[in-house]
């Protein structure tokens, strides 16, 4: 199905609008707040605006997918870009402009978010319509924050349109303030977005992209489990694996989730809806500012991440990464199939030796990312910041994952095999009972790591798991990471997270600096 374009909202989604009593600013071509939010044409346009600033180069049309996995030691830093090289190695300086691009786009999904859930319950519409438009504001916000407390640990919650400029400079709030408002915002989207939007009645009927109930459960599910309520958070994944909000199900090729050509898919829960020129229009690339008719809906991230000679090679796959994938042959022999949807390399064995369209052109040890680049499914060189693969943000196998760490925590370790294997299944991998029976709890948590390391590798979640894991406080697994990837030879405690922007900081004097701006 194809994509419909996330519509642009000026004037009113951008700033409130005021004026000086004395003198006549207000331009009468624009909408502004006081004249805007009168019709439900309104409310679906606003909560539009919102999806559109998941594709600026600050969420995941690049530099947010970008900095999370130059973290993780699935990924090493291959950039003449200087920052992106500074964020793997872990000494970003405060200054960065990918830091603080992050940090813009965030905040403009919240302050988006605001708009709508401060407005839209005075707009007289259709009851149900109007749930619908605040349970995707409430998630979009508790994504932002998800997002934010992640990357930053501590930022400002700010969670009403501010009444006036005393309330311009909020203040950091509390790690567990922060988290309670994201768990709070997912239960809000839970209870009034629906399982899809193919019965609804409304001018967003039949759309897909919009976020339902299933993905505000599992995100949902996702935060509890990083604040460690165990027990809270599998009760909503056994919804999700009931079936209570869709049928989801694993897909059965593993690379079914990265091509552009099966998205929106049974697995999928929520991804960001990236098209071609060609096939939704524009000409203006999106990379942010002031919202333009004209602009494109592509990701930049093929082109990032695509090889030498292909595209801009800014990252590579680690040597740990490759090798992890070899640890475990497939019931049949053979190498694990999510090996060549992940990375780029030769391997006569498994009939692949081709790099885009062309014969592998590199030294046959050398290897590159492949996941979220257009190898295999379009040119032989990347077009140039023209990429439609929508991104993942939230996977069914994440689920079956994130559950069965949650029963191991629950002291429901022999539970947890299963729901692991559903996973090892797709990937032709022998029973993970048989081969591994008995373990106890600490094992276990061992063999998710793994697991997760080689399913989600590439896809943003390494590093916010060995954060919440404890991985940095535990002198054994640094030094477990630093004999996997060189980049954290140089990382100090409290730089797994990025720095609070210096600008930021010199504009607002209640805003704290973080522990990686030390």
């Amino acid at each position: 199905m194809k994509k419909y374009i996330y519509t642009l909202l000026a004037g009113a989604m951008l700033a409130g609008a005021s004026c000086d009593s004395q003198l006549e600013l207000t331009n009468p071509n624009i909408p502004t707040t006081g004249t805007f939010w009168q019709t439900e044409a309104d409310a679906v346009a606003a909560v539009n605006s919102i999806y559109n600033s998941l594709m600026i180069d600050g969420t995941y049309m690049r530099m947010f997918p970008s900095l999370m996995d130059g973290r993780g030691d699935d990924i090493q830093g291959d950039s003449p870009w200087p920052d992106l090289m500074l964020v793997a190695n872990f000494t970003i300086p405060t200054t960065s402009g990918p830091v603080a691009w992050v940090w813009e786009a965030h905040y403009q999904m919240v302050w988006r978010a605001n708009q709508v859930l401060g407005n839209v319950p005075d707009i007289d519409m259709n009851q149900d319509l109007k749930n619908r438009v605040l349970g995707q504001a409430y998630f979009l916000r508790g994504l932002a924050y998800f997002n934010l407390a992640n990357f930053y640990k501590e930022v400002p919650l700010i969670t009403t349109l501010p009444a006036d400029r005393s309330e311009f400079y909020p203040s950091t709030a509390s790690e567990e303030d922060i988290w309670n408002q994201i768990i709070s915002d997912f239960t809000n989207a839970k209870a009034n977005l629906p399982v899809n939007y193919q019965n609804v009645t409304g001018p967003d009927r039949g759309h897909v992209g919009r976020a339902t109930s299933g993905a505000a459960t599992g995100m949902l599910g996702k935060a509890l489990v990083y604040r460690q309520r165990w027990a809270e958070a599998a009760v909503q994944f056994e919804e999700l694996i009931a079936g209570q909000h869709g049928p989801y199900r694993l897909m059965e090729n593993y690379r079914d989730n990265f091509d552009p050509r099966t998205e929106n898919n049974a697995e999928s829960l929520f991804e960001v809806q990236f098209a071609t020129p060609e096939e939704v229009g524009g000409s203006e690339l999106n990379w942010g500012g002031n919202p333009n008719a004209n602009w494109t809906q592509v990701s930049a991230q093929a082109i990032t991440y695509a090889a030498r000679g292909y595209g801009f090679n800014d990252f590579l796959p680690t040597r740990a990464l490759y090798n992890d994938f070899h640890l475990e042959a497939t019931v049949d022999g053979r190498k694990d199939p999510r090996l060549l949807a992940t990375i780029a390399s030769f391997e006569p064995t498994e009939n692949s030796t081709r790099l885009y369209n062309d014969e592998w052109p590199y030294d046959p040890d050398e290897i590159y990312p492949r996941k979220y680049t257009n190898d295999g499914f379009g040119p032989s060189v990347e077009p140039q910041f023209r990429s439609g693969i929508n991104y993942r943000v939230l996977r069914y196998a994440d689920i079956l994952m994130l559950h069965a760490e949650a029963l191991n925590e629950l002291g429901r370790t022999q539970e947890a095999y299963g729901f692991i294997q559903q996973v090892r299944d797709r990937a032709r991998l022998p029973n993970l009972a048989t081969v591994k029976p008995g373990m106890n709890q600490a094992q276990m948590r061992d063999q998710i790591a793994h697991e997760r390391f080689l399913e989600f590798a590439i896809e943003g979640q390494r590093i916010n798991d060995l954060i919440r894991w404890g991985w940095f406080n535990d002198p054994q697994k640094v030094a477990f990471l630093r004999s996997r990837d060189a980049e954290f030879n140089t990382w100090t405690q409290g730089n797994q997270y990025m720095p609070i922007p210096q600008g930021e900081l010199d504009n607002n004097p209640n805003l704290s600096p973080n522990s990686a701006n030390n």
